[in-house]
């Protein structure tokens, strides 16, 4: 008799962990970030062109913000007004932003002459360091700006949780959309050549 109840026992409790266990796995899908949950770029678009405050929100104007080059010279945003954007935020150890990087130089290299540019902020404070960046920036042949986050103040500005994570700014530097994930050069053309 003990032997049944001891047996329906741990059955029922065997039942109440594997319940358990579903209902923590079902609540975790339901609020899992949306980067997580995808495993391809979320882009969203606006097609807001009114009046814009700074913010990093879609529709807004991009906050200004001055960074030091690779090459030690200083850079703002505000200083490529007139031109479309292209605000990646990258680090020289990640995995998509190494699998993004030859797409964002061929784009660049094609399209440079025609108002655009690519401005590639590196999250300097979570990187290996200069010499790792500057490697990275050797071995991968990247001819466009190098801007480096040393404090980490711009990239938690812009919410770089995940990367790479780019924004794409109108000539007016108003934000159009934001990408988390690397971009093919399909992706950049069809954000910035189609760009109304």
């Amino acid at each position: 008799m003990k032997k049944t109840w001891f047996s329906m026992a741990l059955v029922i409790l065997l039942i109440g962990i594997l319940a358990f266990n579903i209902g923590k796995e079902f609540s975790k899908e339901e609020t899992m970030p949306a980067e997580q949950a995808e495993t391809k770029p979320a882009v969203t678009e606006t097609t807001d062109t009114g009046p814009a405050a700074s913010g990093i929100a879609e529709g807004e104007a991009a906050p200004d913000f001055e960074l030091k080059t690779l090459s030690g010279e200083s850079a703002k945003l505000s200083d490529y007004k007139g031109q479309k954007i292209i605000l990646n935020f990258w680090a020289s150890w990640c995995p998509p932003c190494k699998a993004e990087m030859p797409h964002m130089e061929e784009f660049y290299e094609k399209n440079k002459d025609s108002k655009f540019t690519i401005l590639a902020v590196n999250l300097t404070n979570m990187d290996r360091g200069e010499d790792s960046i500057k490697s990275f920036v050797e071995d991968y042949q990247l001819t466009f700006p190098i801007l480096l986050d040393e404090k980490g103040e711009i990239g938690a500005e812009y919410q770089a949780h995940a990367i790479p994570t780019s924004y794409v700014l109108d000539e007016e530097g108003i934000i159009r959309n934001r990408i988390t994930g690397p971009m093919s050069e399909e992706m950049m053309e069809d954000l910035i050549l189609n760009m109304e």
